[in-house]
């Protein structure tokens, strides 16, 4: 089995976790890549040896043999992974080093079940669907591709109007901070933060929630995903905030923003007992109350 690994810094709480993430891969034979800085951080700051492997800096040396990608870090990082997986198919593992994770949901203590179950085959791939940039300008490079969702946002105290369509048909002039445009992925982040509804996975539409609307009746919209979102900015200021996931960038007030759904997916490892519904009772804590502690 071929296993490349992504990750970010994480503190020292989380020594022990990654030691023992690297000790079973070579225990179980497992031959690792791991992501350049990554690497680095792990010997020279972590004091961790994840032995004999090779490196990788992008998606251009990614080893396409890998069975799948291990991340370790939070969401954020599965967000980055994403850039470098691209259209690969290699499903994604996430290991959570921080503290929500509705992404990278595999805890320190579930290290070892978790490759167990890798090891075992005790998991499932889910699909997740992507959203896509198309604009006259390359905001963001060469990959242009959202898992959580596009932003547009006013870059000072001026509200912006955001004038929308969906394919030709016009939608509504949003007067407010600004605008989200989500997946189903991203409506448990940003979009869920602005009274965004949430939606499972498999769930094929886009989710458009305003940001401090001035008008009280506009509320966040579902429309199916073969729709194509186009947008257009007024504003007395010459730019606004454009951002991607955790990318952002200042785009001229003039230009035209257009958001279809990406070509391909993104496949994530979903382990044995483990569910969207179950994140969400976790994660959000429903169903909790502390009337019930003692």
């Amino acid at each position: 089995m071929q296993i490349s690994v992504y990750g970010r810094q994480f503190g020292p709480h989380f020594n022990e976790f990654a030691g023992r993430l690297f000790a079973r891969l070579r225990e179980e034979n497992i031959n690792a890549s791991v992501y350049g800085p990554f690497h680095d951080f792990l010997i020279n700051k972590a004091g961790i040896d994840p032995g004999p492997c090779n490196r990788f800096s992008s998606h251009s040396d990614l080893d396409r043999s890998s069975n799948f990608v291990f991340t370790i870090g939070g969401d954020g990082t599965i967000l980055e992974t994403i850039s470098i997986v691209r259209d690969t198919e290699i499903p994604v593992l996430g290991f959570n080093s921080g503290m929500l994770g509705f992404l990278a949901s595999i805890s320190g203590n579930d290290i070892d079940n978790a490759i167990d179950a890798i090891i075992s085959g005790r998991y499932s791939i889910e699909k997740r669907g992507l959203l896509q940039l198309h604009s006259s300008i390359k905001a963001f490079g060469e990959f242009d591709c959202a898992l959580n969702e596009f932003t547009i946002q006013k870059k000072d105290s001026t509200m912006i109007t955001i004038k929308a369509w969906l394919n030709d048909h016009f939608l509504n002039s949003y007067w407010a901070d600004g605008l989200i445009i989500s997946t189903p992925t991203g409506s448990t982040a940003y979009s869920l933060s602005v009274g965004g509804p949430l939606l499972t996975p498999d769930t094929g539409a886009i989710i458009i929630s305003p940001i401090a609307p001035h008008n009280l009746t506009v509320r966040p919209m579902v429309v199916p995903d073969n729709n194509t979102v186009r947008l257009r900015i007024t504003s007395s200021r010459k730019d606004f905030l454009l951002s991607m996931d955790y990318r952002n960038t200042l785009v001229p007030a003039d230009t035209e923003i257009v958001i279809k759904k990406a070509g391909f997916d993104i496949s994530l490892v979903r382990l044995e007992n483990q569910n969207f519904y179950t994140t969400l009772r976790n994660k959000l804590m429903w169903g909790a109350d502390k009337r019930n502690r003692h």
